[in-house]
């Protein structure tokens, strides 16, 4: 499985897929629109919920950019055997391809 997905290929591929939030609390309240369905995890508290989980599923997740955060949090996931990859670009690049999102 590629560590990245593009935002065009996941708009097609959504479905069954467990869409993970892991933006920083900062930038999530300075921008709290977010993909329909996804859950937000605090990156920084990873440990505390990485193994609740689900093993199976593939698991989408994505920062502002998909930058740092992005890339440790899929180095945790998949370390721990789950499913994981990134959009690229973040939700800023899931927004600029044309992406849908929820809230202000």
């Amino acid at each position: 499985m590629e560590r990245t997905i593009k935002p065009d290929t996941l708009k097609n591929e959504l479905a069954g897929k467990l869409i993970l939030d892991v933006r920083r609390v900062a930038d999530r309240e300075a921008a709290p629109a977010h993909l329909p369905g996804a859950q937000w995890r605090n990156p920084e508290q990873l440990a505390e919920w990485v193994d609740s989980l689900p093993q199976e599923q593939d698991i989408v997740l994505y920062c502002a950019r998909g930058g740092s955060v992005s890339n440790s949090v899929v180095d945790a996931l998949r370390a721990k055997g789950l499913k994981a990859r990134f959009i690229e670009g973040g939700i800023e690049g899931w927004k600029a391809a044309g992406g849908e999102v929820v809230g202000p």
